[in-house]
């Protein structure tokens, strides 16, 4: 657990010097929701129920594709991938320090971009937002969990960058689904009936259950993906 911690320390110290990553994701994640405002919106307009979801989660996934071409960028620039991968680090601990640094990154932008879509669309929502966390929060895991996995597998590739988003989004299909599915399901939804609460649960549990499958399979195979 300790060398996790490690490698996440590692990366974050590298982006608090030169803010490249996490920058260009906020700035992407921005300028998709002015885009998308004036494209859809009228002065004194709101945002139709039914296109909110999309708008979160087109945000949320383009963004964080921009940090998956960058999760083993510094390393392969510095010519150290290789001294990575042969220290007496397991490469289930590099996979899992670099999910959690993924992650954290992915965390920020809907911490900043989220608000700004509330302000942006004149947003009202029928439930607590207490109730986006999770989905949030499963969503970002799996993204960055399945992203990360495929990014290791891609790193030696010459057109990685390109490889990567053609594998990864045709995966991230029944996760983005739950994520759509369940986020429409917070905005607009009365959470009075039973019927929508339990539908949200299933949605809910598809994320999970996506997000176990992927984490147990790439724990399983990294140490393939990873070999020099």
């Amino acid at each position: 657990m300790r060398k996790i911690f490690w490698i996440i320390w590692k990366d974050l110290a590298i982006e608090l010097r030169s803010r490249e990553v996490t920058g260009a994701m906020v700035l992407f994640a921005l300028m998709v929701l002015v885009i998308f405002a004036f494209s859809f919106l009228r002065p004194g307009e709101k945002l139709p129920p039914e296109m909110i979801p999309g708008v979160i989660w087109v945000t949320v996934a383009f963004a964080g594709m921009l940090g998956l071409n960058h999760a083993f960028l510094p390393e392969k620039q510095n010519d150290t991938l290789t001294g990575l991968i042969l220290a007496p680090v397991s490469k289930s601990a590099i996979y899992l320090g670099k999910v959690g640094t993924h992650f954290l990154f992915l965390l920020l932008v809907e911490i900043i971009a989220l608000p700004l879509f509330f302000i942006f669309f004149n947003i009202q929502m029928q439930g607590s937002v207490l109730y986006l966390v999770p989905v949030l929060f499963f969503g970002t895991a799996g993204f960055s969990g399945l992203g990360v996995f495929l990014s290791a597998l891609s790193v030696h590739t010459k057109s990685n960058e390109l490889l990567l988003p053609v594998i990864l989004f045709p995966l991230l299909i029944p996760l983005l689904l739950g994520g759509v599915k369940a986020t429409g399901i917070v905005f607009n939804a009365s959470w009075a009936d039973p019927v929508w609460v339990g539908a949200y649960w299933s949605w809910l549990r598809l994320m999970a259950v996506f997000d176990i499958i992927f984490f147990t399979l790439s724990l399983v195979l990294i140490d393939y993906v990873l070999e020099v």
